[in-house]
């Protein structure tokens, strides 16, 4: 009894580092296909390409994710559910003005961290959703219809105009994104080829105001 509970108690960091290991390498391996799928596209990346980029062999690639296809999937299904976060939660009792504020301001982050993300997904949009088409008819769908949901009953309740609620999700996801997928339009016009944290908080501020004001959105804290 007491030699397999020494055995048990050995294996366990290794177990604990091993588990480490696996996380480190696909959290490399999805960064390195993230810019690499952005900068060539499905059809001109490479397991080799993006292996080189994590700086681990090919074999480790194919091990963890599968195959290229896998890896592209999953890549994009993560950008999506990362975008969505902030209304995972949301129910009809929550304050519309605070969730589509942090909403917006979560998605124009993202957008600024991680451009690469945006416009990978742009580009697999602009190309049919070849992809990804279970997933948008499928989980994706089900996610808006939820949310569109709340907003419902929100503007049953008088805390916002009745919206088409899919058009306001559409409309948010476009506001913010843009600065990322359009990004050489952005500096072309602007002047400023690097956006400051002053810069990203007017825009945001910005798209909260018209936002909550085209919609009429009143605080369910408000007397």
């Amino acid at each position: 009894m007491g030699s397999q509970l020494d055995d048990r108690a050995l294996k366990a960091p290794l177990e604990a580092e091993a588990g480490a290991i696996r996380q480190r390498n696909e959290r490399d391996i999805l960064d390195a296909a993230e810019r690499v799928f952005s900068r060539h596209g499905y059809r001109g990346a490479s397991l080799k390409l993006i292996a080189e980029e994590a700086g681990l062999p090919k074999s480790n690639v194919l091990y963890y994710m599968g195959s290229k296809k896998a890896l592209y999937v999953r890549l994009l299904e993560g950008v999506m559910e990362r975008w969505n976060m902030m209304l995972d939660d949301i129910s009809v009792d929550d304050d519309p003005a605070e969730v589509l504020s942090a909403f917006i301001r979560s998605k124009m982050e993202m957008s600024r961290r991680h451009p690469e993300a945006s416009r990978l997904f742009a580009g697999e949009i602009l190309q049919g959703a070849p992809f990804l088409q279970d997933y948008l008819r499928g989980e994706l769908r089900d996610w808006v219809e939820s949310r569109a949901e709340v907003f419902r009953q929100w503007a049953e309740r008088g805390l916002m105009d009745p919206v088409d609620p899919i058009s306001l999700i559409f409309l948010i996801w476009s506001a913010t994104q843009h600065y990322a997928d359009f990004q050489s339009q952005v500096a072309g016009i602007t002047g400023h080829d690097d956006f400051t944290d002053e810069d990203m908080q007017r825009v945001t501020d910005f798209l909260i105001q018209v936002v909550l004001k085209g919609c009429g959105v009143r605080s369910s804290s408000a007397p």
